[in-house]
């Protein structure tokens, strides 16, 4: 909450970066520890949408992998893992509790659908909390697509160590520019809230990217500079969302104001604190996002047979050094081609070309990074039947929306 006068400054805002966010990096010692947060849209049998409080209530206390279940504002369903010591184990406890998630919620006529957007219509906000009522009323001012995102998207989280101290940049690098691959190669939303085609295979990453740019836009990375200095300042740049008056009242801003000008000038509720500082960090969303690990975030809500092709991928072209090479190399032309991967995905020729090439360099460092051969067998499915093709869970989606709908008899 703020202060009645001024305790923070621009070099606390480096500080908290340096220390706080990037601090854990290890001296030595690769990366390799794997987190996977994943979305669901819960869906009746009669396709009506369950309250959150009907679906706690069918659903285990603790879960056997130990993933933390929350909800989103339109309702849908989180699963956050915890970190597993490698892909193999954290892919095998997310398994176990969506297995335990999915089973609990048919017992009460409930399914779990994998998309990157729920296209039964627009959703209605089903949280109450002060946070979700200001981001509402923030997103309202200019961007309407605010209250999609918020309500009817979906996505799959990939959380991945910093790395050592010298390889952080390079590792921040390359996650920035896979971002447009990753979010190709597994578009799975190509309709809108009201189960149209979009024009979009990524409906997601499009309702994403037509809001709040200085907060939802990547970092500008400069190969010149450093990770901290380039998260400094999308901090200190980006909008200040809401101010927290007290634990049950946020205060949306309809004025523009970065955080930088609310350390300078202040605000009529008071100055910015360091808890303020991390209470705004959680209201920025790039695609990439350094929380003392790497947050990626591109990636659309997957089916149950995908999600972990998804992860695994992400995983082997951070964590394998050789992997990693030729992904920097392969991601290295398209690093900028965000709205042609949400648009196109694969038709896209360059994009195409770069998912074939890190599909190439992941396939084999799958054993290298602890893949179970489950996934190791899915990941080799999704190859032939999508990337081979160059195509996307979004065009089967297409596919069986374009058929012949059988005549009523």
């Amino acid at each position: 909450m703020p202060a009645p006068t001024r305790t923070l400054s621009v070099a606390h805002v480096r500080h908290y970066v340096d220390e706080q966010v990037f601090g854990t990096s290890p001296d030595e010692g690769p990366a390799g520890r794997v987190g996977i947060e994943l979305e669901w849209i819960p869906v009746a049998y009669d396709g009506s949408t369950p309250p959150p409080d009907a679906l706690r209530a069918a659903l285990p206390s603790a879960l056997p992998g130990g993933s933390r279940l929350t909800f989103e504002p339109g309702g849908q369903l989180e699963l956050s893992g915890p970190p597993g010591r490698d892909l193999g184990e954290a892919c095998r406890s997310m398994r176990a509790d969506t297995a335990a998630v999915r089973g609990a919620l048919a017992g009460v006529g409930v399914e779990l659908v994998g998309t990157g957007i729920d296209t039964r219509g627009a959703a209605a906000r089903v949280l109450d909390d002060p946070r979700y009522a200001a981001m509402e009323e923030y997103f309202d001012t200019q961007w309407p697509e605010g209250r999609t995102m918020m309500r009817n998207t979906a996505s799959i989280q990939v959380n991945l160590d910093l790395g050592m101290r010298t390889t952080v940049d390079p590792r921040w690098q390359l996650a920035h520019d896979l971002g447009p691959v990753l979010t190709a190669c597994f578009a799975n939303s190509p309709f809108d809230v009201a189960g149209h085609p979009s024009g979009f295979r990524s409906t997601r990453a499009a309702v994403w990217h037509a809001i709040d740019p200085a907060r939802t836009a990547p970092a500008r990375v400069d190969r010149r500079a450093d990770a901290r200095a380039e998260w400094t300042r999308y901090l200190l740049d980006a909008p200040v969302m809401m101010i927290r008056v007290d634990e049950s009242r946020s205060v949306a801003s309809h004025h523009p104001m970065t955080f930088a000008e609310w350390i300078a000038r202040g605000h009529e509720l008071g100055w910015p604190t360091a808890d303020d500082l991390e209470y705004h960090v959680t209201t920025l969303f790039p695609p990439v996002r350094p929380r003392g690990w790497l947050e990626l975030r591109m990636i659309d809500a997957l089916p149950e047979a995908w999600w972990p092709v998804a992860v695994a991928v992400t995983t082997a072209l951070l964590d394998d050094p050789t992997a990693a090479a030729a992904a920097t190399e392969a991601a290295a032309p398209v690093r900028e081609r965000w709205t042609a991967a949400a648009r196109d995905a694969l038709h896209d020729a360059p994009l195409g070309r770069a998912a074939h090439r890190c599909f190439a360099a992941a396939r084999p460092a799958l054993d290298r990074v602890g893949a179970d051969a489950e996934t190791r067998a899915a990941t080799d499915e999704f190859f032939e039947r999508f990337i081979a093709r160059d195509r996307c869970p979004a065009d089967e989606l297409l596919d069986a929306w374009s058929r012949p709908k059988p005549a009523n008899v």
